[in-house]
């Protein structure tokens, strides 16, 4: 797996990290950057994925407003690794689409999520539109969203579902929501397109940085094992391959094109956690639990060691690598 930079090397990033940021912000507005004597402003943004959630990925963070921000997530790894180098506004949050990091509030759910009970302290008041955070002074803007704009959750749930009737045979979930998924992804990309453009608005100057999602399902779905919570629990072969081929792959795919087409950064983690799927001996993702005994859920999240690949990736691209 990526290693971070070592300690030694903090002081070499601070000018990597001047020519990393500023430049191509700077670039994109037309402007020359300016020398800078502090830390470099960044707001980190996105859904559960940048978040963290899961107890996999450590303890919540303050404020403990719903959204589940957890101590292991990428930004906070980054934070850490980077320490006063980055001022970071760390507003990702569970459940978040495209249009709650631009413009609508957000009700969250919390820790744990459905079906595995309620947050005991919810329900939460609405959180603002994640691009509230944003400084127009900014450095840089990470986020990544997506996965709840085509409904992730909700698909995740019902082929669980429709597997478990059908005996793990055939591609029940295909049947349902095949003819759904372009019209999802068109819509995608406009939400995608408008996000951008409210955050290049919001802070000219900054360099927006878009993150991808990783290899959730293994090149040979056959390979998981039907019925194992700690996989995809009853999600039949045939729909995994279908979610991986006409979802995932898809979802990636549209979210680099959108970036490249606004002239912004895109981080590509699916093809570096190739082999570090759900289903494989060193995962970097959770399945639907994380244990059974004690029972923690997971949902289909990065565990730590996928949140160390994320924050590796991205801290990169930071630093200009």
């Amino acid at each position: 797996m990526p290693r971070f930079p070592s300690r030694l090397a903090v002081a070499g990033a601070a000018v990597a990290l001047t020519v990393g940021l500023i430049t191509p912000g700077a670039a994109h507005a037309g402007t020359k950057p300016a020398t800078r004597t502090g830390p470099l402003k960044w707001a980190a943004l996105g859904d559960s994925y940048t978040a963290g959630v899961i107890e996999a990925t450590g303890d919540l963070t303050a404020p403990q407003d719903g959204c589940a921000r957890t101590t292991g997530s990428y930004p906070e790894l980054i934070r850490r690794d980077l320490g006063a180098l980055v001022d970071l506004h760390n507003a990702s949050c569970s459940g978040a689409a495209s249009p709650d990091v631009s413009t609508n509030k957000q009700s969250p759910l919390g820790r744990p999520l459905p079906p595995f009970g309620s947050d005991p302290d919810a329900p939460y008041p609405p959180v603002p539109p994640q691009i509230d955070v944003v400084d127009p002074a900014s450095d840089v803007i990470t986020v990544s969203t997506g996965g709840n704009d085509l409904g992730f959750g909700q698909i995740l749930k019902d082929c669980i579902e429709l597997g478990a009737t059908h005996l793990g045979l055939g591609t029940p979930c295909k049947d349902k929501y095949d003819a759904q998924i372009p019209g999802r992804l068109d819509q995608l990309r406009t939400d995608y397109t408008a996000m951008l453009t409210a955050l290049r608005t919001k802070a000219p100057s900054a360099r927006v940085v878009t993150v991808g999602y990783p290899h959730l399902i293994p090149e040979d779905a056959a390979r998981c094992q039907y019925g194992s919570l700690l996989q995809f629990g009853t999600f039949t072969p045939g729909d995994l391959g279908w979610a991986r081929d006409s979802i995932l792959k898809p979802l990636n795919l549209a979210i680099q094109q959108t970036s490249s087409a606004k002239q912004d950064t895109y981080v590509d983690l699916y093809s570096g956690s190739a082999g570090h799927s759900v289903c494989d001996p060193d995962h970097w993702l959770d399945g639907v639990l994380t244990s059974i005994i004690p029972l923690k859920y997971a949902l289909v999240h990065p565990n730590a060691k996928g949140q160390k690949f994320a924050a590796a990736q991205v801290e990169s691209t930071l630093l200009g690598n």
